[in-house]
């Protein structure tokens, strides 16, 4: 598991390193969707819903890994929307912000990183992971079934500032 803050940047970050996230965060999303995106493409419908990251849009000095990987998994949904959209196969995007999980618990015990988050989001809270359930829900349902390549943040307003 990737854990926030520990790569130390392009400088520092070890290859075998780089190598495993690109591996878990990007080859896994590409992977699975090719899978399921035949099947999808012979029952001529489906939905397929990647997972982004603030991180997708903005760039770390200390994750670079995790920055190109889910910069690259926006791209490759876009990608995979225009390939898949005639077959009534519709590929979106979830980027969640700073959400309460294993992985961003290290960074919730850095005062001065944890007070910059909770100051730049308007909600002035970190989020939950249920409240990404909503936003899965639609881009699943027949309510979404004319957006595609679309990337919905849900950031608690994080992004805005």
């Amino acid at each position: 598991m990737l854990v926030l803050c520990q790569s130390g940047g392009v400088l520092n970050e070890k290859e075998e390193d780089w190598d495993g996230v690109i591996e878990t965060q990007l080859s896994a999303v590409f992977l699975l969707s090719k899978l399921v995106g035949k099947s999808m493409v012979e029952n001529k419908r489906g939905k397929i819903i990647n997972i982004g990251s603030m991180y997708s849009f903005f760039g770390s000095g200390l994750i670079p890994s995790y920055s190109a990987a889910k910069g690259a998994v926006i791209q490759l949904t876009k990608s995979m929307a225009v390939e898949l959209a005639p077959y009534n196969v519709q590929v979106n995007a979830i980027a969640p912000g700073w959400f309460e999980t294993d992985m961003t618990a290290p960074v919730k015990t850095m005062p001065q990183l944890n007070d910059e988050i909770i100051m730049r989001t308007p909600a002035g809270r970190w989020g939950q992971p249920e409240e990404l359930a909503g936003t899965a829900v639609f881009l699943a349902s027949t309510a979404s079934d004319f957006i595609t390549g679309e990337t919905i943040r849900v950031d608690g307003g994080y992004a805005i500032r």
